[in-house]
């Protein structure tokens, strides 16, 4: 017996996505033994175990916030100063042009499959008269609102410290991409020190992130098990059809990578995704694509050799605008709350609620639970109640889990794409 553990123990000491796997398990374990022995408890003693076993995942989701905004603009600045013009709109420009494409097709994919499978035609009898917390709201006369262009003058921030301060990633990226791009305007020397403090301050990030690495086996554990206590066995059974189509729209949207990989970058796919493990773990067990940033990043360049200029700028924008796997869900989710309760919209306003899907999906955070907000504020554009949020909420944090490694997947794919064409 011994023998037999001895290089499965030694794979989990040295290796970050075993210990990952063995953490997630176990927290499965725990959660499930805590929820059957539910019954014996006081609530609130409950509730207390369960927000004990969540702590250290708040503190590592705080730790990776705290620097989050300070890495994304550092990287940005970084990578753009450590280009040309020329490489800048090789790049640049181009991975704007790529990303919104594969998020237009992650849409398109989504709608196609959920359109198939109707799943909202499984909850009309049931679900939707009795779902948890209460009655819904009843859905009628719903007129389609106009769409308001003013979002494109928004995204250019006039305060860049209140966008700091209210997380507006969006807005950040182009602020950062603005000083970058006049940083390589001015003199070399009179650039360097800004430069030199940028470099540095990303490094400062870096190593903060290293310091919230070390407890990710145990905020892994401990978000598993707090996520079965509270929630209980009857999420992962939820509304079957529709997590279907979440989970089939993702799995074309990987397929996409994968051929863009294989017959574009000429790569082989699995010792891509062999590389890609570590992040995609963090991302799966966190819900938080930019919890996997930092990990991306290191990835990309040692495991797969790609150029610093290209990672430095596509990873961190890639975290704030490349949404794909948000963008499904959203999708999905939308299509599958007004087949529930047979809204009556017309395809002009389906259309532009898809637009609507792919352009906020791009201003979406990376953190957990930011696309239940963007979902909700899509409902709202089509004039449907945001209340019918609540048809969903109980498994969002399981689609959480499965959207964010194919958000994190979507960037490391166009690493490899744009770091060919600088070949």
């Amino acid at each position: 017996m011994k023998n037999f553990a001895a290089p499965w123990l030694e794979l989990i000491e040295k290796r970050l996505w075993a210990k990952v796997l063995f953490a997630i398990a176990l927290g499965l374990v725990v959660g499930f033994m805590l929820q059957t022995f539910e019954p014996l408890f006081d609530k609130d003693i409950f509730n207390a175990v369960a927000n004990l076993l969540s702590l250290p995942g708040k503190i590592f989701i705080k730790l990776v916030q705290m620097v989050m905004v300070a890495l994304i603009v550092s990287s940005i600045i970084s990578g753009i100063t450590g280009s040309n013009l020329e490489e800048l709109k090789t790049i640049g420009l181009r991975s704007v042009l790529y990303f919104v494409g594969t998020t237009i097709f992650s849409v398109s994919i989504a709608g196609l499959v959920t359109w198939w499978l109707q799943p909202g035609k499984y909850m009309q009898a049931d679900a939707v008269s009795g779902a948890e917390n209460g009655s819904l709201p009843v859905m009628s006369n719903v007129e389609a609102t106009k769409f308001n262009l003013d979002f494109i003058v928004n995204l250019i921030p006039s305060n860049p410290l209140q966008a700091m301060l209210t997380g507006d990633m969006l807005s950040l990226v182009i602020f950062s991409v603005i000083i970058g791009i006049a940083i390589l305007q001015i003199k070399r020397d009179q650039a360097n020190t800004v430069i030199r403090f940028t470099d540095a301050l990303q490094q400062i990030c870096l190593q903060v992130v290293n310091f919230a690495m070390k407890i990710v086996p145990v905020a892994v554990f401990g978000i598993m098990a707090s996520l079965i206590v509270t929630t209980g066995k009857s999420s992962f059974m939820g509304i079957g059809v529709y997590v279907g189509a979440v989970v089939l729209s993702l799995v074309l949207v990987i397929l996409l990578y994968l051929s863009i990989l294989t017959f574009y970058v000429k790569q082989n796919p699995f010792q891509f995704l062999s590389n890609s493990v570590d992040s995609l773990l963090i991302a799966f067990s966190t819900t938080s694509s930019a919890a996997a940033m930092p990990v991306s990043m290191k990835i990309a360049e040692e495991k797969m050799s790609i150029n610093p200029k290209v990672s430095k700028i596509i990873i961190p924008l890639g975290a704030t605008i490349n949404m794909d796997g948000t963008a499904v869900y959203q999708c999905v989710s939308f299509l599958f709350i007004i087949q529930a309760y047979d809204i009556p919209l017309s395809l002009s306003m389906i259309g532009l609620s898809m637009f609507t899907i792919v352009m906020a999906s791009i201003g979406t955070p990376a953190v957990p639970g930011a696309g239940m907000i963007v979902l909700a504020s899509v409902l709202q554009n089509a004039g449907i109640p945001a209340e019918s949020i609540l048809l969903i909420v109980g498994i969002e944090r399981i689609l959480g889990m499965l959207r964010a490694p194919v958000n994190v997947l979507g960037d490391l794919t166009a690493c490899q794409f744009f770091n060919k064409q600088l070949k």
